[in-house]
């Protein structure tokens, strides 16, 4: 098969978001969301393998802080099942290294799905298989009543919060991610990225105030093309947990997507994450497919 490994383009984004749709279709990756992204990111990396017809997949790399020193490196290799088995893969992970190298990675990180055929493909490509990530699915027809937020806080969704209060909330749970998935960007970047993005729903995200400040907050992205929301990113500030905080963001975000018209709810945790995993049991989430870590020195 032949194709070019090129950097990505905004009109790539109809082609990229197929992709996605065909490799983790639990996830809320819209063309508009995407091409968003491609014009206004600057902490990534996209290459496109393009076969002169289509995007027949993508690579992504995550930069890491300029001032980090050898950091371990985020990257995405994602291609089709319909295309497999025919160099696109490698050498998009060829290229995606490489990228990573110029931003001076000393490890990389990847998420690989659970099955025989992508991980073999990151054995022999020098990854070792590390923790066990799992996607997680709620009919949101049954979902339960929402939780209250104690006594002395309040719930409100993303309209009612400051921005850069949601945003030092974020940048305080994201080292704590025990899957190294979780990153922050710097606060400019995240507000025309993360909360300009075109698929944020700040009606279906919430957070727990005390003043002003955010204790613990939920993102939702959605599709209303498809009816189904995700949740981007669950957490509690590391001073407040252990009061049922996130159980009352999560509860809330479902019942107003459900109210809105949505269907299905996705959501993805490290497996060994059990809080968090038993908030999503009391809301009725069921596993629906599962994925893992691997990591690569270099």
């Amino acid at each position: 098969m032949v194709f070019e490994i090129r950097p990505a383009r905004p009109e790539d984004a109809a082609g990229i978001a197929r992709v996605w749709a065909a490799t983790m279709p639990q996830l809320v990756k819209t063309a508009r969301g995407i091409e968003a992204q491609l014009r206004t990111g600057k902490s990534q990396v996209m290459l496109v393998a393009d076969d002169g017809r289509d995007v027949a997949g993508f690579g992504t790399v995550y930069l890491p802080d300029p001032d980090e020193r050898g950091p371990r490196v985020r990257i995405a290799v994602e291609v089709p099942p319909a295309v497999r088995r025919r160099g696109i893969g490698g050498a998009l992970t060829e290229a995606v290294g490489a990228e990573a190298v110029k931003a001076g990675a000393t490890a990389l990180l990847v998420v690989v799905a659970d099955e025989a055929e992508s991980k073999q493909f990151a054995t022999r490509h020098g990854f070792t298989i590390g923790r066990r990530m799992s996607h997680s699915r709620a009919d949101l027809s049954a979902v339960p009543p929402p939780a209250a937020a104690p006594a002395g806080l309040r719930l409100a969704d993303y309209d009612q919060v400051d921005p850069r209060e949601l945003w030092q909330a974020v940048t305080a749970v994201t080292g704590g991610d025990p899957s190294g998935l979780s990153f922050s960007l710097p606060y400019d970047e995240w507000l025309a990225v993360d909360w300009g993005h075109p698929d944020l729903r700040r009606d279906l995200s919430f957070a727990v105030l005390d003043g002003d400040t955010v204790l613990s907050f939920v993102t939702t992205t959605a599709d209303p093309e498809r009816k189904v929301t995700w949740s981007n990113l669950t957490g509690t500030v590391p001073s407040a947990r252990g009061r049922g905080l996130a159980k009352a963001v999560k509860s809330a975000a479902l019942a107003r997507a459900r109210d809105a018209g949505f269907v299905v709810a996705y959501t993805g945790n490290d497996a060994g994450n059990a809080p968090m995993l038993a908030v999503n049991t009391w809301l009725g989430y069921e596993v629906s497919s599962s994925a893992w870590t691997a990591e690569k020195a270099l």
